[in-house]
């Protein structure tokens, strides 16, 4: 029997190399070869379909305004910077890109649905049903009397989830809650549609409602001594400890003076 005859050191290099050598040629070929199939002209994007919610924003103006920020074919096209531009267009709170083989995307809208103009009055803005504050051209606005609510840079939810429980309080009486501020040291002021101002004093929802119920169950008999209508209402204070001033319209509380003798 012939004894196995050890294969040399250098041979053994030399084939590891060649293998080596083929594999990593096989790798360049294939990187190669892709991307030169992902720049086909085939796989241009060729067309962009638009669902969802498209109420201020319809599928044309928003392809016309999306295309030229997109760049790539469908396997190298970027979808985060996609799905940016969509959500960067006035009114699109959220947006979801899929691509559908082999040249065109799928992009869902979700548009802002808003409840409220946030700010002051020369620079509003809106804010949504989720508390986000966002750029819109205000004159979109569908909804008629809606609120306007203020306060602190980031602070939209919270202003809106005060707002949602004063309302139905207010609403109640007769008295439909116009706008509604948070300071920057954290106290509430409430306007009425009827033009009535309300400091609310400092607090969370649940001390600042129970406040407003303790106002608000005695108004109509603070009102009507003065044989007024809750409407009559100009001015309240709930800031003070143990009770609240109120000014009526029509109504003086001054003493007059007495003429000098």
């Amino acid at each position: 029997m012939t004894p196995a005859v050890a294969t040399p050191v250098d041979v053994k290099l030399m084939n590891m190399t060649a293998m080596v050598l083929f594999v990593a040629f096989v790798v360049v070929g294939a990187v190669a070869t892709a991307r030169w199939v992902i720049r086909l002209p085939a796989f241009d994007i060729k067309g962009i379909a638009v669902s969802g919610d498209v109420s201020h924003n319809n599928e044309l103006n928003l392809r016309a305004n999306v295309a030229s920020r997109l760049s790539g074919t469908f396997f190298s096209i970027d979808l985060a910077k996609v799905r940016a531009a969509f959500e960067a267009v006035p009114w699109v709170r959220h947006a979801i890109v899929h691509r559908e083989f082999p040249n065109r995307l799928q992009v869902v809208l979700q548009e802002h649905q808003a409840v409220a103009y946030w700010g002051r009055d020369g620079e509003l803005r809106l804010i949504n049903n989720f508390g986000e504050v966002f750029e819109a051209n205000v004159g979109d606005v569908e909804q008629e009397g809606l609120p306007i609510l203020n306060g602190p840079d980031g602070q939209g939810a919270e202003v809106l989830a005060m707002y949602s429980a004063l309302a139905p309080l207010f609403e109640q009486m007769e008295l439909p809650l116009d706008g509604l501020e948070l300071s920057g040291g954290r106290s509430w002021r409430a306007q009425l549609d009827t033009g009535a101002t309300i400091e609310l004093g400092r607090g969370d929802t649940t001390e600042v409602t129970a406040r407003v119920r303790r106002f608000l169950k005695t108004l109509t008999q603070v009102t009507s001594r003065y044989a007024r209508r809750n409407s009559a209402l100009e001015a309240a204070d709930l800031r003070h400890e143990n009770g609240y001033a109120v000014r009526l319209r029509g109504v003086s509380t001054t003493v007059p003076a007495v003429p000098n003798k």
